[in-house]
């Protein structure tokens, strides 16, 4: 894969890079743990400068958020499972992103952000659950964000050793995605305990 993905990035540069991640949100099977730490070893040889390259990264993450946001917000939960074959969402994925929503609210969208897979399903229930527009794009931006700086940031850091961050995420992505899950949850606790106790003293 990373042979064609080099002759897009080499060929378009940041749009390439763009179009690259709109495809990866929409098709997860495109994983963006080769295609970002590439751009960061294109960005170390000059081909793309570094925050061009996480400028243009987000964009084409939220752009792809975007049309699955779209398709939960005005086409509803039936049309997302008649097509969800194509976009490799099927019920049980959807249920459990759900879940989420309706557990953690709006903020899991942020954390998703940083989680493999769960970066694209978590939109479609955004949209079915009607979150706000604004939000959602914020939100799906700071997350998308962080992700794209730190796989580009550690690609660019490797120089030709590249590669060794995709091996790391395919190794560890499970756990990761527990450890971030924890660590949202602990946060929204938190912060709810912090509104519970302003409520108290009022």
């Amino acid at each position: 894969m990373s042979d064609w993905v080099l002759e897009i990035l080499v060929a378009l540069g940041y749009l390439g890079l763009a179009i690259l991640l709109v495809v990866e949100n929409v098709f997860p099977p495109i994983p963006s743990e080769a295609v970002l730490p590439l751009a960061g070893f294109l960005a170390s040889r000059g081909h793309m400068s570094l925050w061009g390259a996480i400028i243009a990264a987000t964009i084409g993450s939220c752009a792809g958020a975007w049309i699955l946001y779209s398709l939960g917000r005005w086409g509803g939960r039936a049309l997302v499972l008649r097509y969800g074959h194509i976009l490799r969402i099927d019920a049980a994925s959807l249920a459990r992103a759900e879940g989420w929503f309706a557990r953690w609210g709006d903020w899991v969208v942020l954390g998703a952000r940083v989680v493999p897979i769960a970066r694209s399903v978590v939109s479609v229930p955004a949209g079915t659950m009607r979150m706000s527009p604004l939000r959602f794009t914020v939100l799906t931006a700071a997350g998308s964000s962080v992700w794209n700086t730190m796989l580009i940031g550690a690609g660019w850091l490797l120089g030709e050793n590249w590669e060794r961050v995709s091996h790391w995420f395919e190794t560890y992505s499970d756990l990761a995605a527990l450890l971030l899950l924890a660590a949202l949850g602990f946060g929204l606790y938190l912060l709810a305990r912090r509104r519970r106790e302003r409520q108290c003293e009022l």
